[in-house]
């Protein structure tokens, strides 16, 4: 039988997305669990979220499952009857955007991976269900008023760069994959200390927690649902917001405020600035952070280079790109940055 799959072009779909009126809400969900057949629920799936006209992200692997989706609020409730009738899935928590536009996705995309999180590990021995504690947004923020506590955040730079907790470790490395090994030797010598992970939704802190109690730590916990949770719990609870900025998403609208707080600067004058983008031109495509001076300066792109191109065939931007270093407006590649030091970590 043919996978199945949407059969209409991008364009039509966004076109489809803005035309419509109900409005949408986007969630976010994940479960470690033993999946016998990914690909006959991968196809049980998608025929029902489809039915539901849901638009999203669905990652199915022998692990577990991990979605970011769009849905109708008019089908909210038998999206979540349908997610329950699934017995792992019972109960399952669904994180709620923070910030929402109801334009976050505009197809619905169920793949099948590897693992739902891609980890690196090879260890036999390794089990995921041995995993740290879970804490919420209260638990949180006794925790990081404990001095004997090391916050660990498990995101990207360009996640971490625009927004993170107080006192919180960045690990410098480009994927969570190296980020795994790169925890334990930052924390060797701390196997007794009150260790937190966090990341955006939950999936990733989740098996770094196992991973760093299988290294031999004792009292690791993570942060149950991630920022989304821990942004909705203390608007919920009246708590200080112990996370200051803008939380990174992975969708349209590439991220979510959750304070006040600018803590990122623009990449091209450097002013305070946490909005980020990419590069108009096609041939390009950064993702980088861009004030509205510098937008308007380059017309959406991340360099003059580009903004001269822009206008070009798409095949001719890339051809010019090619090879060409992108310099101060890159990204830093995370593992060429300086370890933070335990000592040196004050505040943001």
């Amino acid at each position: 039988m043919a996978l199945l799959h949407n059969r209409i072009n991008n364009e039509e779909l966004k076109l489809r997305l803005m035309q419509e009126t109900e409005p949408r809400i986007t969630v976010s969900f994940y479960q470690y669990f033993e999946v016998p057949n990914p690909l006959t629920f991968r196809d049980y799936l998608y025929k029902y979220l489809f039915a539901l006209k849901v638009f999203g992200r669905v990652y199915v692997a022998k692990e577990g499952i991990n979605a970011q989706a769009s849905v109708p609020a008019s089908n909210f409730e038998a999206f979540k009857l349908f997610l329950y009738s699934i017995e792992p899935l019972n109960g399952l928590r669904i994180n709620i955007a923070v910030e929402d536009d109801g334009k976050s996705f505009w197809v619905l995309k169920v793949k099948l991976r590897e693992k739902i999180v891609a980890d690196g590990i090879n260890d036999p021995n390794f089990n995921m269900y041995k995993k740290g504690k879970y804490v919420d947004a209260v638990t949180m923020n006794q925790l990081l008023a404990d001095p004997n506590t090391i916050v660990i955040d498990m995101r990207n730079h360009y996640e971490y760069e625009v927004g993170h907790f107080v006192k919180a470790l960045e690990v410098p490395s480009d994927t969570f994959r190296e980020q795994l090994p790169m925890a334990v030797e930052m924390m060797k010598g701390n196997e007794d200390k009150n260790i937190i992970m966090y990341c955006t939704g939950g999936i990733r802190c989740e098996k770094a927690s196992a991973y760093m109690l299988h290294k031999g730590f004792k009292n690791v916990f993570h942060l149950e649902g991630g920022i989304i949770n821990y942004a909705q719990q203390a608007k919920q609870w009246g708590l200080e917001s112990y996370f200051k900025g803008k939380n990174f998403v992975f969708d349209n609208r590439l991220g979510e405020r959750i304070t006040p707080d600018v803590i990122a600067h623009c990449h091209q004058c450097g002013k305070p600035c946490d909005t980020h983008t990419n590069c108009k031109n096609d041939g390009c495509h950064l993702l980088f952070i861009q004030c509205e001076e510098c937008a308007a300066k380059y017309n959406g792109c991340c360099s003059q280079d580009c903004a001269d191109t822009l206008y070009l065939p798409v095949e001719r931007q890339k051809q010019i790109r090619k090879g060409i270093d992108k310099g101060q407006n890159i990204f830093h590649k995370s593992k060429a940055r300086l370890r933070p030091r335990l000592n040196e970590i004050n505040g943001i």
